[in-house]
């Protein structure tokens, strides 16, 4: 079971890693605006590739997150794994409302900003409501919700028509007008990703110690491969599932990047069988490659995912305010870099420094177990 533990805290710490690349970029590099779905014709194609690889972050981890709640559940009766979801669930809320958002408020700007912690929380709540539900009802309504979404794309709702608050928080990304002048973006409208969570927790028993390591790494590689086959299938129809892709003239390689330019917020199915698909071959991977050292390092990543996010983003955005009270604004109205290269150099330059805290802190939550907060974070 511990290396089975090990495995999926390597996984997460994988993404979390990867996470810092973007979250970088969103401290240096903001001047250079990232479509969604990124502009084939246009991306720098290192900035191009830095965002796919990083689009594995969010759906992983959220699968992830469907898992850890299954193997809680093992240990805990049904009634305490809901409460549990919920409290954590409202907890990353919180944080998203409370601290998270008030990081990017600028001056003239105060903006919720109802990203992927929000989701997490919102997903982790909605999980609580369905986990009395058999395994094929949970993989029914994850694979009618993430497969089926997309046919709800056309519905678009304007902020004065009935239910637009809700649908802007399911499925709709949008901006929300709110009391005292402030403002919500639903930057990870929720829906698909509650579909992700369920399906993450559907598949938890192939991590219980009765499944064998091989027969659990044949599930992984054949479920993987299955999801790449069938991205690459429904991709070449270019009918559904995202917006299609189109052929650059001269240009093999941005015909490429258009290929595999998805849609991210909501994540479209095809974007979600990409990145689950290479998921899967990924946890094989690790599994296999067995407890080495770089296995090791990022298990202490991914066993303090919450507070290596708020920890990161913290120290990224105490660095951007301190360059702009120092240097002022060099690039339009922010500070930020020239060449996408610098924020390369800050990625490898920052990765040991926050390795170091992360560590500590998930030395500290394992010894101390009899702080009950520290589950939540």
């Amino acid at each position: 079971m511990q290396a089975r533990i090990v495995s999926i805290d390597a996984l997460r710490g994988l993404v979390m890693v990867l996470m810092l690349l973007d979250h970088l970029r969103e401290t240096w590099f903001l001047h250079v605006p990232v479509a969604d779905p990124i502009d084939a014709r246009t991306a720098l194609p290192a900035l191009y590739l830095a965002r796919l690889a990083v689009s594995l972050c969010a759906p992983i981890f959220i699968v992830l997150t469907g898992v850890a709640a299954y193997l809680f559940g093992t240990r805990h009766t049904l009634a305490e794994t809901r409460a549990y979801l919920v409290k954590r669930g409202l907890v990353l809320m919180a944080f998203e409302v409370f601290y998270l958002s008030e990081l990017y408020w600028g001056v003239a700007s105060p903006t919720l900003w109802l990203q992927v912690i929000w989701c997490i929380g919102v997903c982790m709540i909605v999980l609580a409501a369905l986990i009395g539900l058999p395994r094929s009802g949970l993989l029914a309504v994850g694979l009618l919700t993430v497969c089926g979404h997309n046919l709800l794309d056309p519905i678009q709702l304007r902020p004065d028509q009935p239910l637009f608050f809700i649908w802007a928080l399911l499925h709709q990304r949008d901006v929300i007008a709110l009391p005292l002048g402030l403002v919500a973006k639903t930057t990870y409208p929720v829906l698909p990703w509650i579909g992700v969570i369920v399906l993450g927790y559907a598949i938890g028993p192939w991590f219980l110690p009765g499944v064998d390591t091989q027969t659990r790494q044949r599930r992984f590689a054949v479920l993987g491969c299955a999801m790449l086959v069938a991205f690459a299938l429904l991709r070449l129809a270019n009918g559904y599932g995202d917006k299609p892709w189109f052929v650059v003239d001269d240009s093999a390689l941005r015909t490429a990047m258009s290929f595999f330019a998805l849609t991210k917020y909501p994540p479209s199915l095809l974007f979600l069988l990409l990145t689950l698909g290479t998921g899967a071959l990924l946890i094989v991977a690790l599994e296999r490659i067995g407890d080495r050292p770089l296995v090791t390092a990022l298990a202490v990543f991914g066993g303090a995912p919450m507070f290596f996010y708020l920890f990161h983003l913290t120290v990224l955005r105490l660095l951007f305010h301190g360059a702009f009270a120092t240097w002022g604004a060099t690039q339009g109205a922010v500070f930020g870099v020239a060449d996408y290269g610098w924020v390369l150099v800050w990625y490898v330059g920052l990765i040991v420094p926050l390795y170091w805290p992360t560590a500590w802190f998930s030395r500290f939550k394992a010894s101390r177990r009899d702080i009950a907060w520290l589950k939540y974070l």
